[in-house]
């Protein structure tokens, strides 16, 4: 009987065996390659453990079970010290192992190995490591608890109301100041778990078969003149109902593909946002024909002052005669008094009337100026600007987005501004020729290659001074030809003079950039309380991590800036930063090491430390190389385009961060053939012109997984007072990146790329994360309070106003980025409180 018992059990056994076997070959091959690098011994030493055990399970020999508990055992204590008590670290070394242990357990091996005091071991084992799990969900390394001081009654009388918006949202960050803050209080902690969903609509502007590889919809909408506007990836322009969604008018300029036969070449197409003019926003005295901008006509067209009553300019603009001033009026403000700047992918800038849609047919050449004027050849879709143009008194002001890594012989990074009025150039600033800003001659040709500033820009209309935030000469990660002027100013914040647009000053946040860490957001202008008093403050967020907060005004630093060394060895040719500049107030993360490595399981996890092992990195800013360099954080940013939100009252600051190391790899020219290259900014970057091309990608396992530990996105609440990170939470989960779509996600903190909002009422908004949600959170202590499902990705920036009907609203775009591989689509929805609160 007990003969025939041992028979019945002998092929599991002999299966389950040899299956221990095989794993343990994987991990000792595999180990003692990691082993050969510098790397752990454990894997190597498991690996031995795995195919003695296996070996010792087909023979059904009592000794298997104490040897698996052992290695169970001794698996869970090196886990402990090498991650502690991280749960996130815990279960690619402790998971599988643990289960196989259970599996072990089951009565179809136990039983015919006859022992006993196995089993205990075993169990005794197990239950260790599920004491730590439970452990482990008690703590999480990755968060920082605080609470957020409310500094509002103390600061309410500094509060620059350029910094503010209100009822409306008139501009991409909110206002010119690009603070992403509004006032509105409405939707606060306590109410926003009873915030819905109260319209939805499709603009019909899908990405077809002929996309760009990275097409987005990443606009943030504008609510101004009672109206919400938007425009969509490809550049047509809207006017919705901001109580509906309702369509009021719709503008498609058509775009062409500049000679190609689709879009699917182009590297990009999107369109961030519009940008809004009203001529009764400003009282123009005679001083203006003193700044050196044309002067403006009176409605007769001719030159001469001429005042308008305000009663009359009531009737003729309906707006409400709530001034004592008597404001000159342009002939193109009669036509179009209120109007919206709609960049286009094929590089105009076109005038429509706020009200109709129609073009103004006094700006430029029938509504629209172009924009490729005096800038040379370029490849179809390979500039025009992203992001919206900046509005002043007088100007309108936009840069524009120049592919990476295509050549080195791209379009100039020009910024440009024109009258508000006509369209007519009156100044240029040009970083490869910075004290020349007279509009170039026709015929001639903007510096090539030079950096661009492809970001919003920001404008102090008080100082007379506009920001940018700066990219670099293209390629990014080879920069032996850069000329005297791309090095001042690649990666840096430069100020202008807005009347002529000289340069004030300059500070530079990466020094000979071979990372791609160009400037990525809108600077943010702030009144910041410090031990010195109200300072100007202009605050720059950036991929390496950093917060830089300087002076507005000088350029100096307010908060104190460090140069650190930084990595060499760059290819040969090229060179690198002795030191790079690093904020006191950033949200860098550590250094990476080997134990940083993730996976699944053992065997994916120890394939991660093989190339980690492999590959070259020295911390940040380790120079690109040939055998492949680690660059973390990667070139998508701890911050990006979406940049950060800034409550001026609170004196407090709201963003997400990502954490995703990529791989640069440099690719001798002879290796790479003609034609070769991606579309996209991953993958091979030809760099035709430059003696490397590169490869470039996040730093993934086998399975696709990120390489290193999550947290891969976390939401931070900062004091700018004291200039204290005061809480940190994970954000985001997996649900949207599983390979069955389940109605769950894990909890790990994933990307997000979009940008924040923060409000009067003490709740924020972000709705970027990789899984398809917005999210609302407490400002004060970082928690989740809210989360609506969206019908896509939603890689863009919300923003908040007032309707007619005098309920708070939040819109956000929900349309899906190219690139970042979210669900594609062509939403856009409103969120408002069932019941309109007393104002």
């Amino acid at each position: 009987m007990e003969e025939n018992t041992r028979n019945h059990y002998q092929w599991p056994a002999i299966v389950v065996g040899a299956l221990l076997l095989i794993a343990g070959l994987i991990l000792a091959i595999g180990g003692g390659k990691l082993l050969s690098l510098g790397g752990s011994a454990y894997y190597l030493i498991a690996g031995i453990g795995f195919i003695a055990c296996g070996i010792l399970l087909a023979k059904r020999h009592s000794a298997a079970l104490w040897l698996y508990a052992l290695i169970l055992f001794a698996t869970l204590v090196w886990a402990i010290w090498e991650v502690g008590l991280d749960w996130w670290q815990l279960v690619p070394r402790v998971a599988i192992p643990c289960l196989i242990g259970i599996v072990l357990l089951l009565p179809w091996w136990r039983k015919p190995l006859h022992s006993r005091g196995g089993s205990i071991a075993l169990v005794g084992s197990i239950a260790a490591a599920i004491i730590v799990a439970i452990a482990s969900q008690l703590n999480d390394p990755a968060t920082i608890e605080g609470v957020l001081a409310n500094n509002r009654q103390s600061n309410a009388d500094n509060i620059n109301p350029a910094q503010v918006a209100g009822d409306d949202w008139p501009a991409y960050g909110g206002t010119n100041a690009g603070t992403h803050y509004s006032s509105l209080s409405q939707i606060t902690p306590a109410n926003i778990g009873e915030l819905e969903e109260v319209w939805r609509i499709q603009t019909g502007d899908k990405a077809g078969p002929n996309a760009p590889p990275e097409i987005t919809n990443q606009n943030t909408p504008l609510k101004v003149n009672g109206n919400l506007y938007i425009c969509t990836s490809h550049s047509r322009a809207m006017a919705l109902s901001p109580e509906t969604g309702e369509t009021l008018w719709q503008f498609d300029p058509e775009i062409s593909t500049m000679g190609a036969d689709d879009f699917s070449g182009w590297a990009h197409m999107t369109c961030r946002g519009l940008a809004y003019y009203d001529a009764a926003n400003y009282s123009i005295s005679s001083d203006a024909s003193e700044s050196g901008l044309p002067a403006p006509y009176d409605i007769f067209g001719n030159s001469d002052i001429f005042s308008l009553d305000l009663s009359f300019l009531a009737l003729l603009f309906g707006v409400e005669d709530d001034s004592n001033t008597s404001p000159m009026i342009s002939e193109t403000d009669v036509m179009c008094p209120r109007r919206l700047y709609l960049p286009t992918a094929d590089a105009r800038l076109i005038a429509l009337n706020a009200d109709t849609g129609e073009r103004c047919a006094n700006f430029g050449n029938n509504g629209e100026v172009d924009l490729t004027n005096n800038i040379g050849d370029f490849s179809p879709g390979g500039y025009y600007s992203t992001s919206p143009a900046t509005v002043t008194e007088n100007l309108v002001i936009l840069g524009g987005h120049v592919t990476d890594n295509s050549s080195t012989d791209e379009p100039s990074g020009v910024i440009r501004a024109f009258d508000v009025h006509t369209g007519e150039l009156v100044w240029n600033w040009d970083s490869g020729n910075p004290d020349e800003t007279d509009p170039l001659p026709e015929g001639e040709t903007y510096t090539r290659n030079s950096p661009n500033v492809w970001a919003p820009i920001s404008v102090d209309e008080t100082l007379g001074m506009v920001y940018l935030p700066m990219g670099n000469a293209t390629p990014d990660q080879y920069g032996a030809n850069r000329t005297e002027n791309d090095e001042t100013y690649s990666a840096s914040l430069v100020a202008l003079n807005l009347e002529d647009g000289q340069v004030e000053w300059v500070y530079q946040f990466v020094h000979h950039d071979l990372w791609d860490m160009d400037t990525p957001a809108q600077p943010v202008l702030i009144d910041l309380t410090t031990n010195d008093g109200i300072q100007p403050a202009v605050i720059q967020p950036t991929k390496q991590g950093s917060l830089y907060v300087l002076n507005r005004e000088t350029g100096e630093p307010i908060v104190p800036i460090e140069e650190v060394a930084a990595p060499q060895g760059a290819v040969d040719g090229d060179w690198t930063a002795a030191t790079q500049p690093r904020s006191a107030l950033n949200l860098l993360p550590p250094p990476l090491t080997e134990r940083d490595m993730w996976g699944a399981s053992p065997f994916d996890q120890m394939m991660c430390r093989i190339q980690f092992n492999a590959l070259r990195y020295e911390g940040q800013y380790t120079p690109p190389s040939l055998e492949g360099s680690i660059i973390y954080p990667g070139n998508v940013g701890v911050m990006n385009w979406g940049g950060v939100a800034v409550d001026p009252e609170r004196q407090a600051l709201f963003t997400g961060a990502k954490y995703l190391a990529f791989v640069s790899t440099l690719i001798p020219r002879d290796e790479v053939e003609e034609g070769q290259g991606s579309a996209s900014e991953q993958g091979l970057q030809p760099n035709e012109g430059a003696p490397y091309a590169v490869e470039l990608g996040p730093l993934l396992s086998v399975l696709g997984l990120p390489c290193q530990a999550p947290s891969w996105g976390d939401v931070a609440g900062i004091d700018l007072q004291s200039n204290e990170v005061v809480w940190k939470h994970r954000n985001g989960t997996t649900r949207d990146s599983m390979p069955f779509n389940l109605p769950i996600g894990l909890n790990v903190g994933v990307p997000a790329l979009g940008g924040p909002l923060t409000t009067g009422g003490g709740v924020s908004f972000l709705s970027g994360t990789l899984d398809q949600y917005l999210r609302g959170y407490d400002i004060t202590t970082g928690e989740e309070l809210y989360k609506a499902r969206l019908p896509a990705g939603g890689q863009a920036t919300p923003m908040t106003y007032t309707g007619n009907d005098g309920r708070q609203y939040v819109v956000v775009t929900a349309g899906g980025h190219g690139t970042f591989g979210t669900k594609m689509g062509d939403y856009v929805i409103g969120y408002a409180l069932p019941e309109s609160p007393a104002r």
